[in-house]
């Protein structure tokens, strides 16, 4: 797939878009990505450049309108870029944002890769919660000698996960 901005590379930075509904796509190679600041982390405006958003363009607002009081974002400026503008974004935005979600990503929910020590993390808390479930069974069994056992095991086990959340 070649570039959308040189028309000559090959795109190797794919972006997408929500706007007014419609989904716009963007191609790139390594060169203009760089150009157009891609790989500036401190934000997504490179879409909006390329397609003409947020220059000088005034939204216009309805009084009854959803505004989030922590960063200023009204639900048209959300409806249009497809973006929020902080965590609080959420909660004011809540409500009809998986209809949203659904046509950005075609599901509501997050099914892609987890780091690995998450899945370790999971993994050491199911076991946690197996090992509490038979403490209680060998305690209501009045087997104190299985249940000193498990006690010790779920106490290192507990330290382990205590550890690694204060790193």
């Amino acid at each position: 797939m070649k570039c959308d901005v040189c028309d000559e590379n090959t795109a190797t930075v794919f972006l997408t878009q929500i706007v007014k509904g419609d989904m716009q796509k963007i191609n790139l190679c390594e060169h203009c990505a760089k150009e157009k600041g891609v790989t500036d982390p401190t934000g997504f405006a490179l879409a909006d450049m390329l397609l003409g958003f947020g220059h000088g363009e005034r939204v216009e607002t309805h009084p009854q309108e959803k505004t989030c009081r922590a960063c200023g974002m009204t639900q048209t400026t959300f409806r249009k870029t497809g973006r929020l503008g902080c965590a609080r974004c959420y909660s004011v935005f809540g409500e009809g944002m998986d209809g949203l979600l659904k046509a950005m990503h075609t599901k509501v929910c997050h099914t892609g890769k987890v780091p690995a020590h998450a899945g370790q993390l999971k993994a050491e808390e199911d076991l946690l919660a197996r090992l509490r479930s038979e403490l209680d069974a060998a305690v209501g069994e009045e087997h104190f000698e299985e249940a000193a056992r498990l006690k010790i095991e779920i106490n290192s086990l507990e330290k382990k996960l205590r550890s690694r959340v204060s790193v």
